[in-house]
């Protein structure tokens, strides 16, 4: 039996979904389910149970049920709340509860951390533990992800297997529902849908040219496969950035969107909103030495036209869940 935490987000339902394709069903779910609208991440997916992500801990103590591995994909992903004490609970907490339970089950455990624990990037985006230390995220969400890095790194306990993985830019079916945090991908097709155009935001850097700012933007069906890969494989245990390792303009992107609707481009530039201006990233490229040298289909991965083309057309035009 498989627990997917985060089930009815964005990478939880798509691992789901992608678990469900490998013939694969022995699942347990665990969200906060209340909200109608991400219903149908997970309502028409294979699974047995469902548990909401409070009780999930007193299911666990309080019933028999035997757990073969836990994919932590649950977590608050606002890059904009401020309130520490929410990050503190369900990132840094309740992660460190997921650990221990699989230290005691000896079970492995794959968690998502977060290309926000780079921060300005200022000391590049190398996944080598040794770095994790001096990295300074520039808010708490990628504060709190980093801060888990941290303390996985000091246990003294581990389980047999463990991963954690720093998700650059993910895109991709089923992230309709994340509103402001949605992909720039999806808010790029919505524009065009609504007025014709897109508006990305001015370079308030001298050495960046408006609608050069660069991401390692990579599609969720890569994401997927790949911790699918680690749990079947079981390579070394450690921390590893998941991104392409090739950062992509927000020009090449808004410009590939309308090529997918087969539409002319038609980009305005607009000043970045000052509330995350200080804090804006220019810059992310993961570093994947570490990851091709335990994965063979690394090269493999979606570019970023394919990528998008690929989610417009079977997904975006005709309102498709993965």
């Amino acid at each position: 039996m498989i627990l997917i935490t985060g089930a009815a987000g964005f990478i939880g339902s798509c691992m789901l979904g992608f678990l469900n394709q490998q013939g694969i069903e022995k699942i347990i779910i665990s969200d906060d389910f209340t909200s109608a609208t991400k219903q149908k991440n997970w309502r028409e997916k294979g699974f047995q149970k469902k548990i909401n992500r409070n009780s999930l801990f007193e299911y666990l103590g309080g019933n028999d049920v035997s757990i073969d591995a836990v994919l932590h994909l649950g977590a608050r992903t606002d890059t904009t709340e401020f309130d520490t004490e929410i990050f503190d609970r369900l990132n840094l907490n309740y992660s460190q509860k997921l650990w221990k339970y699989c230290v005691k089950k000896n079970i492995p455990f794959i968690y998502a951390s977060s290309a926000a624990t780079y921060g300005s990037g200022n000391l590049g985006f190398d996944d080598s533990h040794d770095i994790i230390k001096h990295l300074k995220p520039l808010n708490p969400y990628g504060k709190s992800k980093n801060d888990f890095d941290l303390w996985v790194l000091r246990q003294k306990e581990k389980p047999a297997n463990w991963y954690g993985f720093k998700f650059f830019n993910v895109y991709g079916p089923n992230e309709y529902h994340k509103g402001r945090m949605a992909s720039v991908i999806f808010h790029t097709y919505n524009q065009i849908q609504g007025s014709g155009k897109m508006k990305l935001f001015k370079s308030h850097k001298k050495e960046f040219q408006n609608g050069e700012q660069s991401r390692d933007f990579i599609y969720v069906k890569d994401l997927v496969k790949t911790l699918y890969y680690f749990l079947v494989h079981t390579p070394q245990n450690g921390i590893y950035n998941l991104g392409t390792g090739n950062a992509r303009s927000f020009l090449d992107l808004a410009t590939s969107v309308f090529h997918a609707l087969e539409l002319k481009p038609n980009i305005e530039f607009i000043d970045t909103p000052k509330d995350i201006r200080n804090n804006y990233q220019y810059f992310t490229q993961a570093k994947i030495d570490k990851l091709q040298q335990q994965i063979k289909n690394v090269s493999s991965f979606h570019t970023l036209e394919n990528g998008i083309n690929d989610y417009v057309k079977n997904y975006l035009t005709s309102d498709r869940i993965y």
